[in-house]
């Protein structure tokens, strides 16, 4: 099989393209600056689409692009221009970022050479492949979600030189917050380097997030100034500390956008290819971006394949997380949770003991597919996400839902008999308020992005108990303040993997922003020295308790019934008098916000007890002969004579009572 992109060999580089409807193809040469072209080669048709050329005498390090010449009728989706220059869909390294310039979606013979306003590929001999090791997140984890300049731009600690990077994530004082939270694996946001939409530059605004890529492997130069070592070299870090890395990759489109956007790549060299088309060749657009890659194309899929390999043997990261996945699983515009992309990730050998997360939704028809991945993918739970946000907000009738989302959501993961949850459930993520947020602004506050307020949710289930956004009031602050300790600890008491987006830990604001892409500034950036410490003790506390408790990251769902021969069962729910359940209290469509969930396992017990009213409520624990209740985090130390304060939630754990002294005095 030929390889495609730049390969370094002893005689030289020998550079691969393929494109099914271009008539040439040739690699420019550029200086090592690369400010000017210094050659331009025709490669070779090789068949099947394949082209390719060995150039003797260049070496590691060459900076090169790809020209390619054809039929220009863009509402037929052929986008051919040799004055486009094209980055490499396989280079792994550019020599700088992406800008956004009106004459890289120019037409053809209208905006002249783009070479000065692109970043050139870098041929690079790729490191030997880190020593194979098992991931270290396993399901039922905590996954640490964050978006790599934001997390650590004002961090006091980090170098200056370093805040931003990915060098930065091995900073030992950063290692050292993720330990104390028991963070089991990092997710990192988009770091491979993708360009700003067209609409931001005349705005004054940048893309903060990186969901807009250009090419899959080559990462952000600002990111990643080290390159493919940089984050190599931060994955060991991480997981010398017993922390994996999940990278979240876009397969879903590219920065080319829609008809008037620019050609930069997969669109200069064969766009019917490599992007889904309508019958009247208008690109298909199931992704709200303007194009949607063609992921049932056997050459689109081979290079998504390529890419994850090259992330796992170069880098040694633990997995993936898949932006809008359902576009990888498309066939002829159709889901299918067999299609063989999806089959294909699974089964690779390189592959299939890597963590693999979908995001289960695009806009495309049946787009919502939350549920429907096919085993070992594991699934952002946005079901989970809006009825805890529903309970807490005080919503009527929630408790039912809150229970199923608490016992690893089986009506939606149950299927088939599956006894096992693939839930990431989360109350908060990168898109959308921060759980500070969610309890400080009921609406969204969006006008910083420049459009009137109109992008970004409506529906954010958030409430701002009293007052719109920042206020000196002390109660509603300590409301607030109450809220979120409450959302956290429902979190954490949840069966299955759970997510924490970077920040939500401390009571980090983005001043009501649920839309916060474009925000490369204060508002993302994250506020290390205002800390709520109080808050971030509670969630290491919290974290620390899930580990004691293994139950509770337990992925089988629980059910009611005895998981072992004990015949005890796995769970039971209670009442706040301790009495179970009923049929009333269960379908009570008023505002009932009390209830007990009581866990059993390997003999012991830990009893979850959850007061969503506002006023304090005493519960009454069961009691077993021999056995006493004790407080089960230290930041929750607890008098069961007292009653539980409203708008929160208690963990008790069930030990064996301890032998009463026999000395006097004692």
């Amino acid at each position: 099989m030929i390889s495609l992109g730049a390969t370094i060999a002893s005689e030289g580089i020998r550079f691969g393209a393929w494109s099914s409807l271009a008539r040439r193809l040739w690699v420019s040469i550029f200086n090592d600056s690369g400010t000017r072209e210094v050659d331009r080669l025709e490669l070779k048709p090789q068949g099947e689409g394949m082209h390719a050329l060995l150039v003797s005498g260049l070496c590691d390090g060459t900076r090169y692009g790809f020209r390619a010449d054809g039929d220009y009728v863009p509402e037929r989706g052929l986008w051919f221009d040799p004055q486009k220059l094209l980055t490499d869909p396989y280079a792994v390294e550019i020599d700088r970022p992406y800008q956004y310039h009106w004459r890289l979606a120019a037409r053809r013979n209208e905006g002249g050479d783009t070479a000065p306003l692109m970043p050139k590929a870098v041929a690079r001999a790729l490191p030997d492949p880190v020593l194979a090791k098992p991931p270290l997140f396993q399901p039922g984890g905590l996954i640490y979600e964050l978006n790599v300049r934001s997390f650590t731009k004002l961090h006091p600690d980090v170098p200056e030189a370093q805040r931003g990077t990915i060098a930065a994530l091995a900073h030992p004082t950063v290692i050292e917050h993720l330990k104390r939270l028991g963070v089991s694996a990092v997710e990192l946001m988009p770091i491979t380097a993708s360009i700003d939409e067209r609409h931001l530059p005349p705005l004054g605004l940048h893309n903060a997030w990186g969901y807009n890529p250009v090419t899959f492997m080559a990462l952000d130069p600002l990111l990643a100034p080290g390159g493919l070592m940089e984050l190599r070299d931060a994955v060991a870090a991480l997981r010398e500390a017993g922390i994996g890395t999940i990278l979240d990759l876009v397969f879903n489109h590219t920065g080319e956008s829609d008809r008037l956007g620019p050609t930069l790549s997969l669109r200069g060299l064969d766009a019917l290819a490599c992007y889904r088309h309508q019958p009247d060749g208008l690109l298909a657009n199931d992704t709200g971006t303007g194009n949607t890659v063609a992921c049932d194309h056997p050459v689109v899929q081979r290079m998504v394949l390529d890419t994850l390999r090259h992330f796992v043997r170069h880098a040694g990261v633990d997995g993936f997380r898949f932006d809008l996945a359902p576009v990888l699983g498309r066939i002829d515009g159709i889901f299918d949770p067999d299609a063989p992309l999806l089959r294909a990730i699974a089964g690779d050998p390189v592959l299939a003991d890597r963590v693999l997360i979908a995001e289960p939704w695009d806009i495309g028809p049946n787009g919502y597919q939350l549920g429907n991945f096919r085993p070992p993918y594991l699934e952002w739970n946005d079901r989970y996400r809006d009825d805890v946000r529903r309970f807490w907000r005080g919503d009527a009738g929630a408790i039912g839902a809150l229970a199923t989302r608490l016992a690893g959501s089986s009506d939606v993961f149950g299927g088939a008999g599956q006894p096992v949850s693939r839930s990431v459930n989360f109350i908060a993520a990168h898109d959308g308020m921060t759980l500070a947020d969610l309890v400080a602004y009921e609406k969204k506050h969006n006008e910083a992005n420049g459009e009137e307020n109109r992008d970004g949710h409506d529906d954010n289930l958030s409430w701002n108990n009293g007052v719109e956004g920042e206020t000196d009031d002390a109660a509603i602050a300590k409301a607030r303040f109450d809220d979120c300790r409450a959302l956290l600890a429902t979190l954490f008491a949840s069966r299955g993997t759970i997510m924490l987006t970077a920040g939500d830990e401390f009571g980090r604001s983005q001043q009501g922003n649920n839309n916060a892409y474009a925000q490369d500034n204060a508002i993302t950036w994250l506020d290390w020295s205002g800390r709520d410490q109080v808050l971030e003790q509670h969630a290491a506390a919290l974290s620390a308790m899930r580990r004691t408790f293994p139950a509770l990251s337990d992925t089988h769902f629980l059910t009611g019934k005895s998981a072992d021969t004990s015949a005890i069962p796995d769970v039971e729910w209670l009442t706040e008098t301790g009495a179970p359940l009923g049929e009333a209290d269960w379908n009570d469509a008023g505002r009932h916000r009390l209830v007990m969930m009581l866990g059993n396992s390997g003999g012991g017990r830990l009893a979850v007890m959850v007061n969503g009213d506002r006023r304090q409520c005493a519960f009454t624990l069961p009691v077993r002969e021999g056995y006493e209740w004790r407080p089960a985090i230290e930041t929750q130390a607890m008098d069961l004579a007292r009653p539980l304060p409203g708008r929160s939630v208690n963990f008790m754990i069930e030990r064996r009572a301890r032998k009463a002294s026999s000395r006097k005095g004692a």
